[in-house]
């Protein structure tokens, strides 16, 4: 079986809570080592070398505690919603992560971006979009609540030119939520049809 991928859909949300509150408890650690080392200067800033280990540490990142409480709720309701997908939700954070990272550093304003709002917006639109490419009940529920809960912060989360906003970093995240749910999506169904053909 793809390990990407899982059609018995055999994670939960108490499952997968363990590693939610693990990761979210690394970014917590990671801000609260921020206020004594310069941890912020591993940012992403585009087109340069060293810019690149913010692909990675961007969503570590954060430059104040509103900033920081404010990425932390909507990052823990998005990937414990992964456990309605039949996806591998450690892949699908580090693909959308690293995709959405990616195509910041390449085209992304000038500038230091940290923070796991690119993380989140790209969670948003993974949970959305696999409700349209999977066609499935419990897909579509997720993309409904999702919807309802993040519909209204996400069109005005990539809104160019704000001032102290990371927009690019929320649509590129963004575009990265949509490329993966189609992508593990793919995955799904030739692992269905790959069951049926071996059935019949």
């Amino acid at each position: 079986m793809n390990s990407l991928v899982d059609g018995r859909n055999a994670h939960t949300m108490r499952r997968d809570m363990r590693a939610v509150v693990a990761f979210i408890g690394v970014i917590w650690i990671v801000f609260a080592l921020d206020r004594v080392l310069p941890l912020e200067l591993l940012g992403l800033v585009p087109r340069t070398f060293s810019g690149l280990t913010g692909v990675v540490a961007m969503p570590f990142l954060h430059g104040n505690f509103q900033h920081l409480l404010g990425n932390t709720i909507p990052l823990a309701i998005t990937l414990l919603l992964l456990a309605g997908s039949r996806a591998n939700s450690g892949a699908i954070v580090v693909l959308i992560t690293i995709i959405g990272g990616v195509g910041l550093w390449i085209f992304g304003r000038t500038a230091l971006h940290i923070g796991a709002s690119g993380l989140v917006f790209g969670l948003i639109a993974f949970h959305v979009f696999a409700g349209i490419f999977e066609k499935r009940f419990q897909s579509i529920a997720i993309a409904c609540v999702v919807g309802a809960l993040y519909a209204t912060t996400f069109i005005k989360g990539i809104i160019p030119m704000q001032e102290g906003v990371s927009w690019d970093g929320h649509l590129f995240g963004g575009i990265a939520g949509m490329a993966v749910s189609f992508f593990m999506s793919k995955l799904l169904r030739s692992e269905h049809d790959t069951v049926q053909t071996t059935r019949q």
